[in-house]
């Protein structure tokens, strides 16, 4: 008698799996519940949890968003929330334009809301690579039109300004012929010498025959919010192209330039952000001409790239070093010279791997703009402490942290989840 194995000629028709093992049932078993440790843990996790939100939500849930002052807010509380914990966000509606646009003329907050909505059409074409690049051209233009928009004046200095740099490009032109180093040295020095001797001249000129100026806005006008972004956005703008510089010249063959770069990257990296805005406040205007008026916001902003623009260096460094030495040959083997194989080869791959860690530095760079007010501007925690010190809101103390705190993680966030997605969008493995 021989023995015949049963074998199925149908398939079997697809079940669910249990309750158990799939949906949030599974998701909690595998990740709360997965032995009595977790379990614990899960247990007095929740408890800590419901503690916090009970007190937190109640105080949120009552709170007061109309008053012109705390003692009017314990009155409402008092009368319309029964005397429960309530938070008085009236503080934030009636100093918004404060914390905002901090001194800065009222009848003047449209120029600073354009240069800010007008930002996000200058961003566009740098963060999203399918867009025309014919929006290149107000992305290079826009830097102008913000500090005009925001400081006023005659717009023929900012013309002035822009036109140094295509004096730039046409001295490097007409003498990279002779030498790429002498065009070099031309596209530096053309542009100072028409800056400090003619363009104010020739700006005087246009504004006689054509006058174009809006009403001008000083410095110590500026505050909140904006100057927030007006230094935290130049610093991020001018740190990262002088970074790579500064990368490239720490690793160059020449000694001289070789050790000038590795100096200024030590010396910055070793000296507080704090001690240079001082620096910028008090000793700079020392080493300038007698009667020069360096604007206070200028220095900050100068101080704050060069900080930035150091760490910056030693990123982009490491991502240069990340790379594998067969980059380096690919590019030789292609009979490319020195920029085009940085430009074209090992720099775009450098900053790719170096992403999050620059990204890393413009959120701190962002955030270190608070510390300005240890130099007399007052940014958003500036306003909470002039608020703060104001009678009728004498005593108010988490509402004011907590807008602040919620507007820079708001931005912060965004910066972050933009790198996020730009290396997904740059990954080029397969895993």
């Amino acid at each position: 008698m021989s023995n015949v194995s049963y074998v199925r000629d149908e398939m079997l028709p697809e079940r669910e799996p249990p309750m158990s093992e799939r949906g949030v049932v599974k998701w909690v078993r595998a990740n709360l519940l997965s032995g009595w440790v977790n379990s614990v843990l899960t247990v007095l996790a929740i408890y800590v949890i419901y503690s916090i939100l009970s007190h937190i939500l109640p105080w949120f849930m009552n709170s007061i968003w109309q008053g012109s002052s705390l003692s009017e807010c314990r009155e409402i509380r008092d009368t319309v929330n029964n005397g429960e914990a309530s938070a008085c966000f009236a503080v934030i509606s009636e100093r918004w334009n404060q914390l905002i646009f901090g001194f800065y003329p009222k009848h003047l907050y449209l120029r600073p809301v354009l240069a800010f909505l007008l930002l996000f059409i200058a961003l566009a074409p740098v963060l999203f690579d399918h867009l025309p690049r014919k929006l290149f051209v107000f992305t290079a233009v826009y830097p102008f039109l913000m500090v005009w928009l925001i400081w006023g004046g005659s717009i023929w200095p900012l013309v002035m300004v822009m036109a140094g740099f295509g004096v730039a490009y046409i001295a490097y032109r007409a003498l990279s012929q002779v030498s790429a180093l002498t065009g070099i040295i031309a596209a530096f020095v053309a542009p100072v010498i028409w800056w400090l001797l003619l363009s104010s001249w020739v700006a005087g000129a246009f504004h006689s025959v054509l006058p174009i100026a809006i009403e001008s806005v000083e410095s110590k006008e500026l505050g909140g919010f904006t100057i927030s972004v007006v230094i935290g956005l130049s610093g991020i703008a001018l740190s990262l192209p002088l970074g790579i510089v500064l990368a490239l010249g720490r690793q160059s063959d020449m000694p001289l330039v070789k050790y000038m770069c590795v100096g200024f990257i030590e010396f910055i990296r070793g000296v507080p952000l704090i001690t240079l805005l001082f620096t910028a406040l008090l000793l700079l205007n020392y080493f300038l001409p007698k009667g020069t008026n360096f604007d206070v916001v200028i220095r900050v902003i100068i101080m704050v790239t060069l900080f930035s623009a150091a760490y910056m260096a030693e990123t982009i460094r490491g991502g240069l070093a990340a790379l594998p030495r067969g980059q380096y040959e690919a590019a030789d083997s292609l009979g490319l010279d020195y920029w085009q194989a940085q430009r074209l080869i090992i720099m775009p791959q450098a900053l790719k791997i170096s992403i999050p860690s620059i990204v890393g530095i413009f959120i701190g760079l962002f955030k270190d703009t608070t510390l300005v007010i240890f130099i007399g501007i007052s940014e958003m925690l500036g306003f909470v402490n002039l608020i703060r010190s104001n009678t009728a809101w004498n005593g108010i103390y988490w509402e004011l942290f907590i807008f602040v705190g919620l507007v820079f993680w708001v931005c912060c966030f965004s910066m972050s989840r933009y790198s996020q997605w730009l290396e997904r969008k740059l990954q080029t493995d397969h895993r």
